[in-house]
C-alpha cells in the first residue's frame, strides 16, 4: 500500500450507530464512535496486517473493527471497565454458541427460581447474611452523588441477586465462556441498581442509568425493581446476535483471504504506551477525552468495584479530564492533552496517517492538538464535521444551541520535514465568521460546523492563539447575520421562519 498517495477523506460519512450488535446492545458505555465511520477510516488509511492503535480506546470500537478487518487492533484505556467490555466482546469469537447456551441452561436451573423469589420478596425482611455470597467493598462514592456509599445504590433484593448471579458465573471453568457471562452480568448491573430510570410513557424495562445521561450517580425518584434473572437472560439475546455478526464478518474475510486479525489490550498511560509502540503504528484513530462533564473512572465505580478492577491512586492521577474527585484543573488538562497527542504521533511510523475525533467550545483544546501535531512533523490534511447524526445527551437537550453534539475528525499525515503553520496577523473573529457564512451556500448550518470551520481557518492563518470565543458570542454573531436556531432539528437556518427551508 502506498500510504503517501492516499487521498484524505473530506466528506462526512453518515453514522450508522445501531448497525453493529457488537457495539450496541451488549453493554452501555459513556461514548461510542459510530462503528461504520471508524471502520471506513481504518480501511481507507491502513492495510491488512497493519497495526492500528487507539490510545484512548473506550469500549473498543477502533480496536475491534481493526481486528475484524484483518489488522492488529491495539486497545488501550486506563479505565478497567473500558478494557473489560472490549475484551469481553472479542471473547465472543472464541466460544461456540452451543457452549454458551449449555451454560445458560445450567444457570437457569440453579438461579431462576431463587432470584424470582428474592425479586418478589419484601426487601426490608431480607437477611443478606443468610446468603453465602461475596459482596464488593462498600466504597465511598463521588461527592456529587445522591448517596454516599456503594451499597446505597442498590435495594437489598438487587444486591443479593447480583451477588448470586456472579457466584454461579464464577463456577464456569472455561475462561472465555466465563468472560462472556461476566459481560452479560455487567450489562445487567447497569439496570439492576437505583440509578436506572425508566423512559416515561414506555414499558418499565425501557430506559437507562443516569450515569450515562447526566454523568453522576443520581438515584431515581421512583426506584424501578426489574427482574434480575429476566434482565440477565435477555442480555444473551443481544450477545448471540453479536456473536453471529462477528463470525459472519470473519467468515467473509476467510473466503477471500487468510484471516489473521489480532486484538491486544493494555491499561497504560499514553506516555507508557508510546514507549511500547514507538514508531510502530501504521494508523492511529483515537477519541481523546473532551475535558469536563465525564469523569470516566469516578463513574465506573459501579462496575469496577464489583469486578475487582478498581484503579489505584497512581492510575487515577493519570486520567486526562477536567474536574472529577481529584479536581483536575483546565491548565492540567490542556498540558496532558498536548503531551498525549505528541505521544500518539510518536507511536506513528513516518509516512503514516492519524485521525483524532474531538469537539469542544474551548479553542485552546484545539490549539493543543494542532500545535502538538505541528511539533511532530504532521500536517493537517482533512477536517471533517460529522454533523447531523449525534447522540443527544441530557446536556444537549437542556442547552440546545449552546451545547456541541457533533463530531470533528481531524486527519494528519506524518512526514519528517513537513513545514509548519507560521503565525500571522491579529484575528478579526467577527469578520472571519462573516466570511465563512458568506461562502456557505446552504440554508441550514450546524453550530458545530461553524465552530470547526472557524478553528481551521484560524489555524490556517496562524492566528489560533488569538482565537478566543465564547458560545454566547457565537450565538449572537449568528443572530446578527440573520440566522435563527431551529430547536426541533438542532441547527441554524437562514430564515425568520425556522422550518421554511429545505435540507
Amino acid at each position: 500500500m502506498n500510504y503517501s498517495s492516499i487521498i484524505p477523506i473530506t466528506n462526512r460519512i453518515p453514522a450508522n450507530r445501531q448497525g453493529a450488535k457488537r457495539h450496541y446492545g451488549i453493554h452501555p458505555y459513556f461514548t461510542r464512535r459510530p462503528f461504520n465511520v471508524v471502520r471506513d477510516y481504518i480501511l481507507h488509511y491502513s492495510d491488512r496486517g497493519d497495526t492500528v492503535i487507539d490510545p484512548f480506546g473506550g469500549s473498543g470500537v477502533t480496536a475491534i473493527e481493526a481486528f475484524l478487518e484483518n489488522r492488529i487492533g491495539v486497545q488501550n484505556d486506563i479505565n478497567p471497565l473500558a478494557n473489560f467490555i472490549a475484551s469481553g466482546i472479542v471473547e465472543l469469537t472464541k466460544v461456540a454458541v452451543d457452549d454458551i447456551l449449555d451454560n445458560l441452561i445450567i444457570m437457569e436451573k440453579e438461579c431462576k427460581e431463587e432470584l424470582t423469589k428474592i425479586h418478589q420478596s419484601n426487601g426490608s425482611r431480607i437477611d443478606i447474611n443468610k446468603y453465602n455470597v461475596d459482596l464488593p467493598a462498600n466504597v465511598k462514592l463521588p461527592s456529587n452523588s445522591d448517596v454516599e456509599s456503594y451499597f446505597d445504590l442498590f435495594t437489598p433484593q438487587q444486591l443479593i441477586s447480583l451477588a448470586i448471579l456472579k457466584k454461579h458465573i464464577g463456577k464456569i471453568d472455561n475462561h472465555s465462556i466465563r468472560q462472556v457471562f461476566l459481560l452479560a452480568w455487567s450489562s445487567t448491573l447497569a439496570r439492576i441498581n437505583k440509578t436506572f430510570i425508566s423512559t416515561r410513557g414506555r414499558v418499565e424495562t425501557r430506559g437507562g442509568s443516569s450515569i450515562f445521561s447526566i454523568y453522576r450517580y443520581k438515584v431515581a425518584k421512583d426506584v424501578v425493581e426489574l427482574n434480575p434473572w429476566e434482565c440477565f437472560y435477555n442480555r444473551f439475546h443481544n450477545i448471540l446476535k453479536a456473536k453471529k455478526e462477528m463470525m459472519a464478518s470473519i467468515e467473509i474475510k476467510q473466503k477471500k483471504e487468510k484471516w489473521e486479525g489480532q486484538f491486544k489490550v493494555y491499561k497504560l498511560d499514553v506516555d507508557e504506551l508510546r514507549d511500547l509502540y514507538y514508531e510502530s503504528a501504521d494508523y492511529v484513530f483515537t477519541d481523546p477525552p473532551y475535558g469536563g462533564h465525564i469523569s470516566y473512572i469516578d463513574l465506573s465505580i459501579l462496575w469496577n468495584s464489583w469486578l475487582g478492577l478498581m484503579p489505584n491512586d497512581e492510575m487515577r492521577q493519570k486520567e486526562i479530564i477536567v474536574g472529577g474527585e481529584l479536581k483536575f484543573t483546565e491548565e492540567h488538562y490542556i498540558k496532558r492533552l498536548r503531551d498525549s497527542i505528541k505521544s500518539c504521533f510518536d507511536m506513528l511510523k513516518d509516512g503514516r496517517w492519524l485521525s483524532i475525533v474531538f469537539q469542544h467550545w474551548n479553542v485552546e483544546y484545539f490549539e493543543a492538538i494542532l500545535s502538538a501535531a505541528q511539533e511532530s512533523n504532521a500536517e493537517l490534511k482533512a477536517a471533517v464535521s460529522q454533523i447531523g447524526d449525534p447522540i443527544w445527551s441530557m446536556h444537549k437537550k437542556k442547552g440546545k444551541e449552546s451545547v456541541l453534539a457533533g463530531e470533528f475528525i481531524l486527519t494528519f499525515y506524518k512526514k519528517v520535514g513537513i513545514k509548519g503553520v507560521k503565525e500571522g496577523r491579529k484575528i478579526d473573529v467577527k469578520g472571519l465568521i462573516g466570511k465563512i457564512l458568506q461562502d456557505y451556500k446552504k440554508k441550514t448550518i450546524y453550530g458545530e460546523y461553524l465552530l470547526n470551520q472557524l478553528v481551521i481557518e484560524a489555524w490556517k492563518y496562524g492566528i489560533i492563539k488569538e482565537l478566543r470565543i465564547k458560545k454566547e458570542d457565537l450565538i449572537d454573531l449568528l443572530n446578527e447575520h440573520g440566522w435563527v436556531y431551529d430547536s426541533k432539528n438542532h441547527c441554524w437556518c437562514k430564515s425568520n421562519k425556522p422550518h421554511d427551508y429545505l435540507f
